[in-house]
């Protein structure tokens, strides 16, 4: 995104691949990645932390997209690329498809420092750029461009709740307890313990249907989440008939939301 709010713009690389970052924006990466690798351990999937030492990301500065490309070509061949601009659902299933993660290149402000809606560098590369270092998750983002691409727009939105219920907010099972692989919680500080250790939300086995009916909210914890067992099962979800369980989705019904409506304000 690139003017979320009309307050922040993306940067666009230079003729040598680089973004020109202040030393202000560096210290708030600085800040943010420190505050969020000291709450990972016993939170996060193994092979997310895999995946953050692989990419060899440093805390004092903004990293570049040339080198997370870099480090992810090696790992699975998948890769990132700087958006200038708020992007249609067929772009950014076109570059998920040509296994191809978009990026927007701003950093949060201090004032924005613990929540910010949109998608900041902090969010998309500390959040999703881990789990791209691995080949099985890297297949199963390609095929759900693909598979996106395939459907009628009035599905586009059922696919975009599957993307939230997994690559945003999804838990995976271990031996030791349901850890974090989205890349919504995993660079949120209060959701990172939330999702893991409070009694509050309902963490529920991995089922399409139950997810295409589940409604949420993008501006609160979530207060259901879905675990999968293993990043396998989640590429094999790709294989089912999505199109068929959307309508039956459809014909069902959401399911009676577990959170409070969106509080208006008098002016509306």
């Amino acid at each position: 995104m690139a003017k979320p709010n009309g307050t922040y713009e993306s940067k666009q690389p230079d003729a040598s691949g680089l973004i020109a970052y202040s030393a202000e924006e560096d210290a708030v990466w600085h800040d943010l990645y420190k505050r969020q690798v000291d709450l990972l351990p016993n939170r996060v999937s193994h092979e997310f932390l895999d995946g953050l030492d692989k990419l060899g990301l440093t805390q004092d500065k903004v990293p570049q997209l040339r080198d997370v490309n870099a480090r992810l070509a090696e790992c699975s061949g998948f890769g990132v690329e700087a958006v200038p601009a708020l992007i249609t659902p067929t772009t950014f299933f076109t570059l998920l498809a040509n296994r191809k993660f978009p990026i927007a290149t701003f950093i949060r402000r201090r004032e924005d420092f613990d929540y910010l809606e949109e998608p900041d560098i902090f969010h998309e590369i500390f959040g999703h750029c881990p789990l791209l270092t691995h080949p099985v998750y890297a297949d199963f983002l390609e095929k759900f461009g693909k598979i996106a691409l395939s459907f009628d727009k009035s599905y586009v939105w059922r696919m975009q709740k599957l993307f939230w219920f997994t690559v945003e907010f999804g838990l995976i099972k271990t031996h030791e307890g349901p850890r974090v692989y989205g890349a919504g919680i995993a660079s949120s500080p209060g959701e990172t313990v939330y999702a893991v250790e409070s009694r509050e939300p309902e963490r529920r086995d991995f089922d399409l249907l139950s997810i295409f009916r589940t409604p949420y909210r993008i501006d609160i914890f979530q207060p259901i989440y879905y675990c999968i067992e293993d990043f396998d099962q989640l590429l094999a979800v790709l294989d089912q008939d999505l199109q068929a369980i959307m309508d039956e989705a459809k014909r069902l019904g959401a399911f009676k939301p577990t959170f409070p409506p969106v509080e208006k304000h008098a002016a509306e």
